[in-house]
């Protein structure tokens, strides 16, 4: 089975991985190894269509009242929806684990490009230098931090705690981190968009930014642990990392044209081919999906690509004052709404609950230290090249949201498990099933601990939408 059509060109390390992660979902392996999380998944043809529909139908509504109970308690909107598919529980799933990643990044195209539609460029010139180290050195950083503390308190041979993890091998504890490197997009504008009022602007557009484009460094910090953890007699580490390197330059850069090109089509359509309102539903989907898949075509990071699409096609003149990216921006939030909710509810739905329970120690273990160690000490040693003072930045910290993709790039680490060099073959299956429910189970403490103590940090700190910030 060949990887999806959408998945980026990798280094062969991680294109190992995701082979044999392919692989073993089409065998239906999965759920005896690594992917023992997931429901099986069974064809949607078995399920009479008129039953489909009153289902699908049931749960989105069910997923309405659950957004609304969830913002009056405080919790973010997306983990009571992702909650809520674990609840429903159903022994099968309609969507196997490639659907799920080609869904989410579909979801991810709209919301970026929607992102960049909503940052006025001059509210990110005082920090654009900055916001570029966050999203690089700040993800390296915080996954080197967080997978040693996994390790030491996870392996006797350094001495740790032990504090009811399994023994994990160093190369193991960085896969984990790496997985958890970077912030989420859809997370972050998710919970930023409930606290419009309170979060200075600045730290939103500069958070914004960040999540939209660290995230190509968390997948590409990855595939470098891949590699360096599963070097055979044909590569060195000196080899993984050049290759990395050239790898990141090439996404970031062909990322950046792609998306500055792409936006240029978009301006043409609005100036000369949408005549109607009604018809930028369809222009906004067209653009989100072309600016994200021609980039990753191109080896370019389709994240930065569908980002800066949004971005520069926001701050060009228009000759119509009726068909603008601000009514562009407009018509998309409903779809934006229904993206978001899809892709977290199907990975709720996709998960077994019980196969979840025995990491919840070692995931409250790993989120604490992601919360509380990792994350801020990276944003401490990057303050140098700051333009925010030390309160300023104690908040971009907490606002370091996990979502969608460290759980998509779990499915690629839990196969990777089985190649790294010098592991005891017998302790795999354990290790795969504990490093995937520990990612999991990070993800939804990150969402409800930072969602539901974001607003109090903010008023904790005295910062708010009128309070002095960066020039």
């Amino acid at each position: 089975m060949t990887p999806p059509d959408w998945v980026p060109p990798l280094s062969p390390p991680l294109a190992v991985g995701l082979h044999c992660w392919l692989a073993t979902a089409e065998a239906g392996l999965g759920h005896g190894t690594g992917m023992s999380l997931l429901r099986p998944a069974i064809p949607p043809s078995v399920v009479p269509l008129p039953l489909m529909m009153v289902t699908v139908g049931g749960i989105f509504l069910g997923t309405l009242a659950i957004s609304r109970f969830s913002l009056k308690i405080g919790v973010p909107a997306i983990l009571g929806v992702l909650l809520f598919g674990l609840l429903i529980n159903p022994s099968v799933t309609l969507f196997s684990q490639d659907t799920i990643l080609r869904l989410q990044a579909l979801s991810l195209s709209i919301l970026l490009f929607n992102a960049g539609l909503e940052t006025d460029i001059r509210s990110i010139r005082g920090f654009l230098e900055y916001g570029i180290i966050l999203a690089v050195g700040g993800v390296i950083l915080s996954s080197l931090l967080l997978g040693v503390i996994i390790w030491l308190v996870a392996s006797p041979d350094a001495g740790g705690i032990e504090l009811g993890f399994q023994q994990m091998p160093l190369a193991v504890a960085m896969l984990i981190a790496a997985c958890l490197g970077s912030t989420d997009a859809g997370a972050t504008m998710n919970v930023l968009q409930s606290l419009q009022k309170a979060i200075p602007p600045k730290l939103a557009a500069l958070v914004q930014f960040e999540s939209a484009v660290n995230d190509p460094t968390g997948i590409l910090f990855l595939g470098l642990v891949i590699g360096l953890t599963s070097i055979d007699g044909g590569s060195s580490g000196h080899t993984v990392v050049l290759e990395q390197l050239q790898t990141f330059l090439q996404k970031i850069g062909s990322g950046l044209l792609v998306g500055v090109c792409v936006s240029y089509i978009g301006r043409f359509s609005l100036n000369r081919l949408v005549r109607d309102p009604s018809q930028l539903l369809i222009l906004g989907i067209s653009i989100g999906l072309i600016s994200y898949g021609l980039a990753e075509l191109l080896g370019g990071s389709g994240f930065i690509s569908a980002y800066m699409a949004g971005l520069v096609l926001s701050n060009l003149p228009y000759s119509n004052e009726r068909i603008t990216p601000g009514a562009l921006q407009q018509t998309l939030l409903p779809f934006n709404t229904m993206t978001e909710i899809t892709v977290f509810l199907i990975f709720g739905l996709s998960v077994h609950p019980r196969a979840l329970l025995p990491s919840v120690p070692e995931g409250i273990i790993v989120a604490i230290a992601m919360m509380l160690v990792a994350r801020p000490v990276s944003i401490l040693l990057l303050q140098r090249f700051s333009p925010f003072d030390r309160r300023e930045s104690l908040l971009v910290s907490w606002c370091g949201l996990r979502g969608t993709v460290p759980l998509a790039l779990s499915f690629v680490m839990v196969e990777a498990i089985p190649q790294v060099r010098g592991i005891d073959p017998a302790t795999v299956p354990s290790l795969v099933r504990n490093a995937g429910g520990i990612v999991f189970c990070v993800v939804v403490i990150n969402l409800l601990v930072q969602g539901l103590t974001l607003p109090r940090v903010i008023r904790w700190l005295r910062l708010s939408e009128g309070a002095p910030s960066a020039p």
